[in-house]
């Protein structure tokens, strides 16, 4: 099975419909669709079908559509690795929840280049549970969660706690300590509903007694860096992990509001797989972390 053809398979997937890809890719649609007939011949299964509104997937086409990512991930990970090869590189690739990619490992990767310089490290945020499944199909060689693993098959260590701090413009009207009921009373910006980071929040507020949407959610935005933007503004409130405003609270853009009801704090773990040919600077890099353990984030 030639890897392009899957490539080109999972575009058609994604937009339905050949003649757009086959515009994009810069070759004729009966040059693509001869790709994805010969898809489907090495297959044995029908992928595709056409349709008025352009081409559906079979079920067995959804099928592939699952995970053909995957396998062009593995495959492009497994080229950026030879190429390395005769460049004689150690490159680490590390997956991070976003709020630790963002704030907490750039500084920690500048820390550790001082002692390992000849090291390259690729740092990428993803969602935890997709960090998991990539470290345990080796797309990249260490994860940072929040949390413990739920794979009881990968190794894990604790490597800092974090807490989630109430937050909001250094002009806003608000009492400096409150209480979590406060907060009815006061427009939130939040994650969007389907972050995990949101879901735990939700369960914190359910667990002592408050129904989260009895809340006056302002709105909710899918990044970090979007909410501080808004909350500097003056908009609302937000609950943001501390390691995110640490810069903003100290240089007065913001300001964080003591809810004297509230105390959530959550665990970074370092996660990978228990690879006994692992390679000497992905240990060392662990090694390292372990080690130096919170201290080594900024």
């Amino acid at each position: 099975m030639h890897i392009e053809y899957l490539r080109l398979f999972s575009e058609v997937a994604y937009v339905r419909s050949i003649s757009k890809v086959a515009n994009h890719a810069h070759i004729s649609q009966p040059a693509l669709s001869q790709q994805i007939q010969r898809l489907e011949d090495s297959l044995g299964y029908k992928l595709l079908t056409r349709s008025n509104k352009g081409v559906e997937l079979t079920q067995a086409g959804r099928i592939v559509e699952k995970y053909a990512k995957s396998l062009m991930k593995t495959y492009d990970m497994m080229i950026e690795d030879l190429n390395t090869v005769n460049e004689s590189n150690n490159t680490i690739r590390i997956y991070a929840t976003p709020s630790v990619a963002t704030y907490a490992l750039p500084c920690t990767i500048y820390k550790i280049k001082e002692v390992f310089p000849g090291y390259t490290f690729n740092l990428t945020s993803h969602a935890s549970n997709e960090i998991e499944q990539s470290v345990d199909n080796d797309l990249c060689d260490v994860g940072f969660i929040q949390g413990r693993p739920h794979d009881c098959q990968l190794a894990c260590a604790k490597v800092g706690v974090d807490r989630v701090v109430v937050v909001a413009s250094q002009n806003f009207n608000i009492k400096q300590d409150i209480y979590c009921e406060d907060l009815l009373n006061y427009p939130l910006i939040l994650l969007h509903g389907n972050h995990k980071a949101r879901k735990e929040l939700n369960n914190y507020f359910i667990d002592l007694g408050y129904n989260p949407n009895d809340y006056n959610i302002l709105f909710s935005l899918d990044s970090t860096e979007s909410i501080k933007s808004s909350v500097a503004k003056g908009y609302g409130l937000s609950f943001l992990p501390y390691i995110s405003v640490k810069k903003e609270l100290y240089t007065k853009q913001l300001k964080e509001i003591n809810v004297l009801d509230f105390d959530m704090v959550y665990e970074i773990y370092i996660i990978y797989k228990r690879n006994k040919n692992m390679d000497k600077s992905v240990r060392e890099f662990i090694q390292y972390i372990k080690k130096m353990g919170e201290k080594s984030f900024c």
